[in-house]
């Protein structure tokens, strides 16, 4: 069993992009599920996986207003057509 440590990433998270962010993320939460840590560890990682998780969404965020201010007032949200 590969022990996940919270050292593995030597960025801090706000330096991380989207995709480095949630591939992290979705480490820590397989780690978190499936192996057996000590408690300070998976505080650790459970305090890393908030941090990476906040900073998803403060990324996710600003590319929608970014594409609200590209294109204006005509997004269309997605709906399934009625046949």
């Amino acid at each position: 069993m590969a022990k996940t440590s919270a050292k593995k990433s030597e960025k801090s998270v706000e330096d991380l992009s989207y995709e480095e962010a949630l591939a992290e993320l979705e480490g820590i939460v397989s780690a978190l599920e499936d192996e057996q840590n000590p408690l300070e560890e998976s505080m650790k990682l459970f305090e890393r996986g908030q941090a990476l998780a906040a900073h998803c969404s403060v990324l996710l965020e600003a590319a929608q207003l970014k594409v609200q201010k590209l294109v204006g007032e005509s997004v269309i949200a997605f709906e399934e057509e009625s046949e």
